[in-house]
């Protein structure tokens, strides 16, 4: 009888398991889709600063989860664990909301924050610093100029010739390699 309970069982965890597998792959894809979202044409030339206003409905469409929570709800996302902070290829970052292009891979550095770090933007006039008096300090704020999404924040610590440290989450950029 413990034979034929085997012989029987073995098939039905099979099934299981193989349900369980494809449950897996299926949030696997979902997770890689959402990282990596379809990208219209980023472009250097793509330099206006009219504003962008959107709905939140709008801004919950077009950005991922965490784009939305970085952006839209001031956000932050995990050090060490996030695309950008060790990021060494050429290029160039953009505003994931608006796609205003906004740093140059030459300005990057290590900071070992586990954020991406840069010294400088590509225009001052494409960031906007705002006091943010949130966790009991008080620091600046960086926003983007255009559609006024939540980068990060600017520190004195960074390293010559600005002395600045532009502490991005990297939720809030996209990147795009140069050829």
């Amino acid at each position: 009888m413990k034979r034929y309970i085997k012989i029987i069982s073995l098939p039905l965890i099979l099934l299981v398991f193989m349900a369980c597998m494809q449950a897996n792959k299926k949030e696997g894809i979902e997770l890689a889709e959402n990282v990596n979202p379809p990208q219209e044409k980023l472009s250097l030339n793509d330099t206006s600063l009219k504003k962008v206003v959107k709905s939140d409905a709008v801004w919950k469409k077009e950005l991922t989860s965490d784009q939305y929570h970085i952006l839209r709800e001031k956000g932050t996302e995990y050090p060490f664990r996030n695309a950008f902070f060790d990021n060494h290829k050429k290029g160039h970052y953009f505003c994931a909301g608006c796609k205003l292009p906004l740093f140059s891979s030459e300005t990057k550095f290590e900071s070992g924050t586990g954020w991406p770090s840069f010294y400088d933007v590509l225009d001052k006039n494409r960031v906007q610093e705002v006091v943010d008096k949130s966790l009991g300090m008080v620091r600046g704020e960086i926003i983007c100029a255009r559609c006024e999404g939540h980068l990060g924040h600017l520190f004195d610590d960074g390293p010559r010739p600005t002395g600045l440290r532009y502490c991005m989450n990297s939720g809030a950029l996209l990147f795009q390699e140069s050829k």
